[in-house]
């Protein structure tokens, strides 16, 4: 079975190398750009899937299968690949402000455990004893998941696509798709290149995934929304730099990445008319400011370099879009997972290999 992906971010890589395990099936993976360039060069990696507030159906489903995955999925990778792919294994910890709804968290808490999981709420004393780092007076105490993780999102699409190929995957980058015809029961996709006869098509390609659809009458409608983020160095970690956790306070994350060096982010920017969003220097600056306000040793630190990327955000309907494309029985979709593709990535490709290789599927 010739099996085509459109788009090499980190979910298009992750469901290569799932399908790329599954005897009899040929894949070619298609991208214009080489790999992990649009949202994923741009995600921090921060996976909060415990500490998240989705405690039932496929939104925490998703969640723990892709937590239970990574810790397979890693050293796997590293294995094949012979590289290293950064981790932060010292958990994420979230800050409670003033106001803020313990008695929710508190509820949370009894979920994870009965789950499986585990998360600790944390008072003042015990935040500044393991954290001290961390200082302002409107603090009232964190909640800390050891379980979740933090990683390199670029070194890990570059990991998996390495590991698919060597599993005997084609990938085709700075190549464009301009269509898909369908052929009794096959599709064609027409590429810069030619064009490739495919069983089935998985469309990964974040918001290039809305014209690819549009043209088949089935538009999915994905939006971008940009992120922009911070590398800072400082002189030394901050507080102890034998505990390291992401440190999240306002939707605002820093970030560990060794050493001295922090990422910081990120802005949440929607389009105004059309989608075209420059990046806004005030937001970002208000990132940066918020995250000192909570770590005030951030304010000598040095900044490195900023970037941005455009976050894949589906129009009217729940991010992500995963399933068939309505009226095509070989078009999957597998695409707008808005701010949380790294987190996703492996229970979305599972899911897309039980519905390529399940009798349910034609």
């Amino acid at each position: 079975m010739n099996v085509v992906i459109i788009g090499c971010g980190v979910v298009g890589a992750a469901i290569a190398y799932e399908l790329s395990q599954v005897k009899h099936l040929k894949i070619t993976v298609i991208d214009r750009q080489p790999p992990a360039q649009a949202a994923t060069g741009a995600a921090l990696g921060v996976l909060m899937g415990i500490i998240s507030h989705k405690v039932k159906g496929q939104a925490w489903q998703r969640r723990e299968t892709s937590i239970q995955r990574y810790e397979t999925l890693i050293p796997e990778l590293e294995a094949v690949t012979k590289r290293q792919i950064p981790v932060n294994r010292q958990g994420i910890l979230s800050l409670f402000w003033e106001a803020e709804n313990v008695a929710g968290w508190e509820n949370l808490v009894e979920i994870r455990q009965s789950q499986g999981w585990k998360l600790e709420i944390w008072d003042t004393a015990k935040l500044q004893n393991l954290c001290p780092q961390v200082a302002n007076a409107k603090i009232t105490g964190a909640v800390y998941s050891p379980q979740d993780r933090q990683l390199d999102p670029t070194a890990l699409t570059l990991a998996l696509v390495e590991a698919a190929q060597h599993n005997g995957v084609t990938f085709k980058f700075g190549v464009t798709v301009l269509g898909i015809e369908q052929a009794n029961n096959c599709s064609v996709v027409e590429t810069t290149e030619g064009k490739i006869t495919a069983d089935r098509i998985v469309i990964s390609a974040g918001l290039g995934s809305t014209p690819l659809t549009a043209q088949l009458n089935q538009r999915v409608d994905i939006r971008p929304v940009l992120g922009q983020a911070l590398q800072v160095r400082l002189g030394q970690p901050l507080g102890n730099p034998d505990f390291q956790p992401v440190i999240t306070g306002n939707d605002v994350h820093i970030v560990p990445i060794g050493g001295c060096d922090y990422w910081v982010g990120a802005t949440v920017e929607f389009p105004s008319n059309s989608d075209e969003i420059p990046p806004n220097q005030e937001l970002l600056n208000q990132v940066w400011q918020q995250a000192i306000a909570f770590c005030p040793d951030l304010a000598t630190a040095t900044i490195i370099r900023t970037w941005s990327g455009l976050r894949p955000r589906p129009e009217g309907r729940p991010a992500p879009v995963i399933g068939q494309l309505p009226g095509f029985t070989h078009i999957l979709l597998a695409t707008g997972h808005y701010r949380n593709g790294v987190l996703l990535a492996p229970a979305t490709a599972v899911a897309i290999r039980e519905m390529i290789i399940s009798n349910d599927f034609p």
